[in-house]
């Protein structure tokens, strides 16, 4: 028996379900509107995934995500009008998503470690593919691991710059978005039978 097969047997899988799941964006202003507060939360809708590795040891554990750029909302309270044009600039001029309609990360490498509790300290590095460029991504995140569910939670950041995309602006600069973004993700994975 091969070792791929041999990984295969002992693997159990979850895969990520988005209706019991939560993945955000905060993007933070900078400009003259920045003292109003104008920081602009983005929910994520459609995106799948799975988490795997092996029962008790959490060996060989991998992470594979694959998000839907046109499907990205602005949640913050605001006019309709401004929400449209907001998201217009989101989706036509920052996320092009005509050209780059998904965002994708595959891990490299997943340690994981029993943090106490029954919560799990998790290190995943591995490759994130936004706006066609890929960068070596690292994040920590903790889990709780309940057999048939996986809750996975954390945050990261990253810089739109790194990824080659153009920093949201409207008004003629009156509000632009500054260039890191503050991702958080609250995950619930099922587990394949």
């Amino acid at each position: 028996m091969s070792s791929a097969t041999q990984k295969g047997l002992s693997t159990v899988r979850y895969v990520i379900d988005p209706r019991g799941s939560r993945f955000t964006v905060q993007a933070f202003a900078t400009g003259i509107l920045s003292a109003l507060g104008h920081n602009p939360t983005i929910a994520i809708r459609d995106y799948d995934g799975e988490v795997a590795f092996a029962p008790d040891t959490y060996d060989h554990a991998s992470v594979q995500v694959a998000i839907k750029t046109a499907t990205f909302e602005v949640l913050d309270e605001m006019k309709r009008s401004d929400r449209e044009k907001l998201e217009q600039e989101m989706f036509s001029s920052v996320l092009d998503v005509a050209r780059f309609p998904d965002v994708r990360y595959e891990s490299r490498q997943v340690l994981v470690q029993k943090d106490g509790g029954g919560l799990l300290k998790v290190n995943a590095t591995g490759d994130l593919t936004l706006h066609g460029v890929t960068h070596v991504h690292a994040f920590e995140a903790r889990a709780i691991n309940m057999d048939t569910t996986l809750r996975v939670f954390g945050d990261f950041t990253l810089r739109q710059s790194d990824y080659g995309m153009k920093q949201f602006s409207v008004a003629g600069g009156v509000l632009r978005l500054k260039d890191e973004l503050k991702c958080k993700f609250e995950l619930l994975a099922r587990r394949r039978e």
